[in-house]
């Protein structure tokens, strides 16, 4: 059997000029990932990253404290939807809300809306957020199609036996966790709103497909280092 981990990036700069970028905390957080993976003796045969620089950084920050000879590749197939865009506020001039809590009951009604609607992208209203998404004005079925590739193009590249782990977003794994499952919309929204930054979600490949082994484990954090935006 094989092994893949799907990771959550570390914590990214909410409520900022440019979300993509890793707050102080998430680089921490990744940092952390990588010493505890190390010292469970995980070595993986690979690591790869969405092209978005919080799970690109993620990847090199986490690969790099496990001391791993590895150099992450970039498949855009691991990228968030445009999460940005779903939460945007018409009654705050298409801007997201800046409280958490508010903005997942606006992203969630958005996430409703986007699978509802086949043909509907999930489009940013802002220059700033569309420069942030290398996947702006994709429509849900596009999203899923393109996580379940991705997913299916690291399977099958995998020598048997071995390790691979995916820096990639909430979405993507809560979707992929939620397909395994035989799920649809409400639970990967569910799942989605308690990924953990850095939670770690297990996969194994054999002669019966891709299983589900554990999902969004957070062990290598204490209590104030675990946050879910």
């Amino acid at each position: 059997m094989g092994v893949i981990l799907l990771v959550r990036h570390g914590q990214a700069s909410f409520g900022s000029a440019d979300y993509d970028v890793l707050s102080p905390l998430g680089e921490r957080q990744s940092r952390c990932l990588g010493a505890a993976l190390a010292g469970r003796g995980v070595r993986p045969a690979s690591v790869v990253s969405g092209s978005m620089r919080r799970q690109r950084d993620s990847a090199v920050g986490l690969t790099e404290q496990a001391g791993w000879s590895l150099e992450p590749s970039v498949d855009a197939g691991w990228n968030e939807f445009e999460h940005l865009g779903l939460a945007a506020n018409q009654d705050a001039g298409h801007q997201p809300p800046l409280d958490r809590e508010a903005f997942q009951d606006v992203l969630e009604a958005g996430m409703r809306r986007w699978a509802e609607t086949t043909d509907s992208p999930a489009t940013a209203e802002s220059a700033d957020a569309l420069a942030t998404a290398a996947s702006a004005g994709e429509t849900f079925a596009d999203f899923t199609a393109r996580t379940e590739s991705a997913l299916r193009a690291v399977a099958s590249a995998q020598p048997r036996g071995t390790t691979t782990l995916v820096a990639t977003s909430g979405g993507v794994i809560a979707w992929i966790t939620a397909t395994l499952l035989g799920a649809g919309v409400e639970p990967w929204i569910r799942l989605n709103r308690v990924c953990v930054n850095t939670g770690v979600t297990t996969l194994v490949t054999g002669r019966k497909g891709i299983s589900l082994v554990s999902f969004n484990d957070h062990s290598h954090l204490s209590p104030p280092e675990i946050t879910y935006r």
